[in-house]
């Protein structure tokens, strides 16, 4: 249940496996002689929308990264989740699972067995997450993916006071955000990190605070704090 941009892409993906589909259901339709329903809808929506499947299925799903599986109480089945540590936009092939993280968790041996063998069968690789861990877990997530984004968004800002334009700077800088990326996740936070901060090179740390003061002023304590944990994390780094 669910047609918004996960529901799509992990119907098309488990159709794709060979798994028997029906949906995704969009708001007011519930699937009917399903073994297992997954609600792929917005966190707050889940207890109404475990309210409206109820009866309709043995199992019952979500793919929530931060709600417990608690809030489905209602739909007086089985549960589990299945939360793909990924980022989907909308048209993303059936492959587009492969190589992910998975966090899956049941209430019962048939649900997580469920869980896993999806994320199995979708290329991903499966971990499991008790609902205390849910919130960091998922904040993680957020600051890996979500935050990442609102960064470079802030370099593209910064980046108009160099005379370049959005698309200009994303052009530039997008080879570079690759890069650290793969060194981070080959080498650890840090080997991998670089820069002035790393080196200790005040005055042109200090060059750059006046530049972003002085094109985007509304950006100077997200520079500060940024620039203030950079300085703890490359203390970290050196040798006692």
């Amino acid at each position: 249940m669910g047609a918004g941009r996960l529901g799509t892409a992990l119907a098309a993906a488990l159709t794709e496996a060979g798994y028997p589909i029906e949906g995704p259901a969009r708001r007011g339709e519930v699937p009917r002689g399903c073994r297992a329903i997954v609600l792929c809808v917005p966190d707050g929506e889940l207890g109404a929308a475990a309210l409206a499947v109820a009866g309709a299925a043995p199992l019952v799903g979500h793919t929530s990264g931060a709600t417990p599986l608690s809030v489905m109480a209602a739909a007086g089945a089985d549960l589990f989740g299945l939360h793909p540590l990924q980022s989907f936009t909308g048209g993303e092939a059936p492959t587009a699972f492969a190589g992910a993280g998975c966090a899956i968790a049941g209430t019962s041996a048939e649900a997580l067995g469920l869980a896993r063998r999806v994320a199995g069968d979708l290329g991903m690789q499966a971990f499991e997450i008790d609902d205390d861990g849910r919130a960091a877990y998922h904040a993680a997530a957020s600051v890996a993916s979500n935050f990442l984004i609102t960064l470079e968004a802030a370099a593209e800002r910064i980046a108009a006071g160099a005379g370049l334009q959005h698309d200009e700077a994303r052009a530039l800088l997008a080879p570079l955000v690759e890069r650290t990326a793969r060194n981070w996740a080959e080498l650890g936070p840090e080997r991998a990190l670089t820069g002035p901060v790393a080196r200790g090179d005040e005055a042109t740390v200090a060059a750059q605070r006046a530049a972003v003061e002085e094109t985007a002023p509304e950006l100077l304590a997200l520079f500060d704090e940024l620039v203030e944990r950079t300085r703890e994390l490359a203390r970290r780094g050196v040798p006692a």
